[in-house]
């Protein structure tokens, strides 16, 4: 296992996401592809069984199996984060218990959401999960409804299995922490240029990684603000509806995986795939995963429950 110094080293993690077979089941095969990319791209690390990576769609079998078979396979190229966490503090524990049991390097744990409890609840539930070992904290006030602030973070950040914060409230927030000595990695992809070089984020945690890694790479390793420029249509439309329909559906255009969406998710209108479509083939197709990207027929998509 990585020590949590080797883990802050990393600047670009990838919320990989999770292919289907036209069955509903996980297509290891692609998904082991969709990984083999983002090593050659020259990604740190990966997020399994995120929210891009469906995790929420996923019973604990399959979702602790991906992530042993994510360890088992790339713990040697790649930092393996599973995301473990739930707002239920009892799965939270085992699963992540099971989850470092099979290899990973750290867990991702969020506040407890939908059914949400006190901010002395909240402190419990984290304290119980980063006794277990090194977790990035996940705040997302958007998706929880919670948003963690400094005064509960600062004190958190003591504990000796805290590696840091996926921020999504903002750079702001993010060079506040960083003053501290509080690793962050940005939360939203259109604000990780600056968050890394302006704000001194320790990196980001990125969605749009899954398509164009090797350009997401530039990104954190050097300014660009013309590249960065250049790709905010892109990543605005890969948000054009909540995460992760669109770099779904993006990934899809390209070939790179099969046409399976699990509900509640559906494709991509085809109006606005037709906004994707030059945004996506406009960049150099070597830079995408898949290639060149075509609209595809939302009728031939399998929707599997």
């Amino acid at each position: 296992m990585r020590t949590l110094e080797q883990i802050k080293q990393a600047s670009l993690i990838t919320a990989i996401k999770t292919p289907y077979l036209a069955n509903g089941e996980i297509d290891l095969a692609t998904y082991d592809h969709l990984v083999e990319l983002q090593i050659t791209a020259g990604v740190d690390g990966i997020v399994v069984g995120g929210t891009t990576g469906e995790g929420q769609l996923m019973n604990w079998e399959e979702h602790l199996m991906l992530i042993a078979h994510t360890a088992n396979k790339y713990s040697d190229k790649l930092i393996i984060v599973g995301n473990t966490g739930s707002n239920n503090t009892r799965e939270a524990i085992k699963a992540t218990k099971y989850g470092f049991a099979s290899g990973m390097d750290a867990a991702l744990q969020i506040n407890p959401y939908y059914g949400r409890t006190s901010i002395a609840g909240v402190k419990e539930h984290f304290k119980r999960v980063l006794d277990i070992g090194p977790a990035f904290i996940y705040n997302v006030a958007g998706r929880t409804g919670q948003d963690l602030t400094p005064d509960f973070i600062e004190p958190l950040a003591k504990h000796e299995h805290f590696i840091g914060v996926k921020e999504c409230g903002g750079n702001e927030r993010i060079a506040h922490y960083e003053q501290q000595g509080i690793a962050c990695w940005s939360g939203n992809d259109d604000e990780s240029h600056d968050a890394r070089h302006t704000y001194k984020a320790h990196g980001v945690i990125s969605v749009t990684s899954n398509l164009i890694p090797g350009l997401f790479r530039e990104l954190m390793d050097t300014p660009n603000n013309k590249l960065n420029t250049s790709l905010q249509p892109l990543m605005n439309w890969l948000f054009c509806e909540p995460n992760p329909i669109a770099i779904n559906t993006a990934l899809m255009m390209t070939g790179a995986v099969n046409p399976v969406f699990r509900l509640p998710y559906l494709p991509l209108s085809n109006e606005q795939q037709k906004v994707g479509l030059p945004l996506i083939n406009q960049l150099n197709q070597s830079d995408v995963v898949g290639g060149k990207a075509s609209c595809i027929d939302i009728e031939n998509i399998a929707l599997l429950s």
